[in-house]
């Protein structure tokens, strides 16, 4: 009885932090930001809009992380599927659905060659992920150097179409109904990030990442193929990156060379700040989402306050990141003295 209340006192109350946090963040920036209109749900609902590739991103983050490994590529993977979505669909004249596949293979492709080499060949992950980083980074500036705007009108309507909710909606100056929306990027962010929940919590496949992450020599005396989970995670890991690029690129309809520079940071100390250890066995995309919508929060009270550097964004993430990683070092402490005493 005592274990299971560590564990819930432990692994799910990193969670409640994070989900308490934004909620204390959110309810202060209605009360600061009253009079600017920080408490209209569009405000909320912007939150995802603008973090929509973010989301989905920090969910694959998450499943590497929890079997203990790490992905800094991921920011150059993003900026490579946005140069190759612009490249194909203006310089070659390639319909957007073909434009979208080929990316979608690619993310599959980095995930597959990188998780051979974490998995099969032992090599550090921070190290193969550091290859790849620079790889992507330096593909995408082989493919062009100059930035490449999207003008295809088939994307341009996947990245313009507003799904408008029937409720949260207020009244302008002139009288008329104004009704929040979201845009389609949104609702494939969501349904992602509830298929991998589903997935890591009530499939095989998730438990056997948790075991990996928790102890591979358990998990290999459990009968677990070690090397192929790794694998897998890390293949998933970049078809969820592709994707999450090519959201990203619907938000920015354009590629270059600079795009997404530190994305897989602000996606690590999401995954972080929503309770995933760094040790691995421990991590919950639902956190990730709430990781990323405080460092959405920061942002807006700094759009809201209107003078402040958007550095402080950095500054913030890195305070909080140092306070959730002696989070979870203080936990760490505690469960090992209640395994010593048990």
């Amino acid at each position: 009885m005592e274990k299971k209340k560590l564990k819930l006192n432990g692994n799910t109350y990193l969670l409640f932090i994070t989900v308490l946090l934004f909620i204390v963040m959110y309810i202060a920036g209605i009360i600061i930001f009253h009079g600017k209109g920080f408490g209209r749900f569009q405000v909320l609902l912007n939150l995802f809009i603008s973090n929509a590739g973010l989301i989905v991103i920090a969910a694959g983050m998450t499943i590497v992380m929890i079997t203990g490994g790490i992905d800094i590529s991921v920011g150059s993977v993003v900026a490579l599927v946005c140069m190759l979505l612009a490249w194909m669909m203006e310089n070659k004249g390639m319909d957007a659905i073909p434009a979208l596949m080929i990316v979608l293979v690619v993310g599959l492709i980095f995930g597959v060659v990188q998780g051979f080499l974490v998995a099969y060949l032992k090599i550090q992950p921070f190290i193969v992920t550091l290859a790849g980083m620079f790889f992507a980074r330096g593909l995408t500036a082989i493919i062009s150097q100059e930035m490449i705007s999207i003008k295809n009108e088939v994307f341009l309507s996947w990245a313009n179409a507003k799904i408008y909710l029937p409720f949260g909606g207020t009244v302008n100056k002139k009288g008329v109904m104004l009704y929040p929306y979201v845009y389609p990027s949104v609702i494939i962010a969501l349904l992602i990030l509830i298929i991998v929940f589903i997935m890591l919590k009530y499939t095989k496949f998730g438990r056997s990442i948790y075991a990996v992450g928790g102890n591979e020599q358990s998990a290999l005396l459990m009968g677990l193929n070690v090397k192929t989970i790794k694998l897998k995670a890390y293949i998933l890991n970049g078809f969820l990156c592709s994707i999450g690029g090519f959201l990203f690129c619907l938000n920015t309809s354009a590629g270059f060379v600079e795009q997404a520079k530190g994305f897989e940071m602000e996606a690590i100390a999401s995954s972080v700040i929503g309770g995933t250890l760094l040790t691995g066995g421990v991590g919950n995309v639902i956190g990730s989402l709430f990781g990323v919508l405080i460092k959405g929060t920061i942002e807006t009270f700094i759009t809201f306050q209107g003078t402040l550097s958007s550095w402080w964004t950095k500054i913030t993430i890195a305070a909080l990141l140092a306070f959730f990683i002696i989070l979870q070092s203080l936990f760490a402490k505690a469960k090992e003295k209640v395994n010593k005493v048990s």
